[in-house]
């Protein structure tokens, strides 16, 4: 009898345990979570993210330090996601319902412009600082360096006396299957070249041009815009049609390779950085704009990239020509904007020979 008194005795006081601990969890507020997805913390007494979603179309050696320092000044974590120009655009317009990511950096901003309506206006807080040029009028995209046209070619294979100076230079017959360009579906920067050559040559509104441009490529179109100063300057091609920041690092680096400016005109259009309209991490993406945009960062990227700032306080790269001096045409970026669609369905018809 005293031993089941005791057991009795002692379930009792478990179960008086237990309804003090299930009371006890009653009593305490849950903690927040985050979804799994983000981090927050704490400014100004309201919750806010810690995490930012970069889709990025730069190559890896310049967005990589830019993210670094970004990480390390602000403490926000960034998340990358890098694919052409192309694909990310697509990707924004597909997601718009929900959207995955917070910034697009990186492709021209006529390819922005195009898909603005995907894109929130933010006017940077650094704009008085950076030409209008380099503005979007309805703030959808800031443009993050000037971007020359260049002609590349590979020292070894092509004499000075026939450097291809002209886009006209490039339809001698010498170059025929040597000329390294990208297609355009794929490339920000090709279809800049694509419009630029265009605008150079207005008969039959550049398709002229275009049409024994494609000839001479003799088939030849390769799948990134890496490929084309790559191609070059390992001789693959003798010419290439690039940026003047992706020909000026091979110079810098010592390779037999040099480069012009078009003489009937290159364009300059700028790559861009914009916000995607519904960014979950909204704070931390205009903090993002601000600071690619800022002197310190401007400065790194002419210095370290050999790119030509958007701001007018921060001198161009030592060994590049001033940008006045550079001919250019005049390129229309909401008419290329507007257009993009019907420019490359009309892209697609010369290549097949219509």
């Amino acid at each position: 009898m005293k031993t089941s008194k005791r057991i009795v005795a002692l379930l009792l006081t478990f179960v008086m345990l237990f309804s003090m601990v299930g009371c006890g969890n009653k009593d305490t507020p849950p903690k927040e979570g985050n979804g799994g997805s983000q981090e927050t913390g704490s400014k100004g007494g309201e919750n806010v993210s810690n995490n930012l979603v970069v889709y990025v179309s730069h190559k890896e050696d310049v967005y990589g330090p830019i993210v670094k320092e970004f990480q390390e000044r602000t403490g926000i974590q960034v998340d990358i996601v890098a694919a052409g120009t192309g694909e990310m655009l697509s990707r924004i317009e597909t997601e718009s319902t929900n959207p995955q990511g917070d910034i697009m950096f990186g492709g021209g901003v006529e390819s922005l412009e195009a898909y603005k309506e995907y894109f929130e206006p933010y006017k940077t807080k650094e704009a008085d600082s950076i030409d209008k040029a380099f503005l979007a009028a309805d703030n959808t995209w800031t443009g993050f360096s000037a971007l020359p046209l260049v002609i590349m070619y590979n020292k070894k294979l092509v004499s000075e006396a026939d450097v291809p100076k002209t886009w006209e230079g490039l339809l001698d017959e010498k170059f025929k299957g040597q000329i390294a360009y990208t297609d355009p579906n794929l490339s920000g920067s090709s279809f800049t070249t694509l419009v630029t050559m265009m605008y150079a040559h207005p008969e039959d509104d550049g398709w002229a041009f275009v049409r024994k441009f494609v000839d001479n490529l003799d088939g030849k179109l390769l799948n990134s815009s890496s490929a084309i100063f790559k191609g070059v300057a390992d001789g693959e091609y003798s010419v290439g049609i690039t940026l003047e920041e992706s020909a000026q690092r091979y110079v810098i680096a010592g390779a037999e390779v040099g480069f012009v400016y078009p003489e009937e005109g290159t364009s300059m259009v700028p790559d861009g950085v914009a916000i995607i309209k519904g960014a979950k991490n909204m704070e931390n993406a205009k903090e993002f704009v601000d600071f690619v945009v800022g002197e310190d960062i401007q400065n790194m990227i002419v210095s370290d990239m050999s790119r030509r700032s958007i701001r007018s306080d921060v001198a161009p790269s030592e060994g590049l020509v001033d940008i006045d001096e550079i001919p250019a045409v005049d390129y229309d970026v909401a008419w290329v904007s507007k257009n993009k669609a019907d420019l490359m369905n009309k892209w697609k018809d010369v290549l097949v020979g219509k």
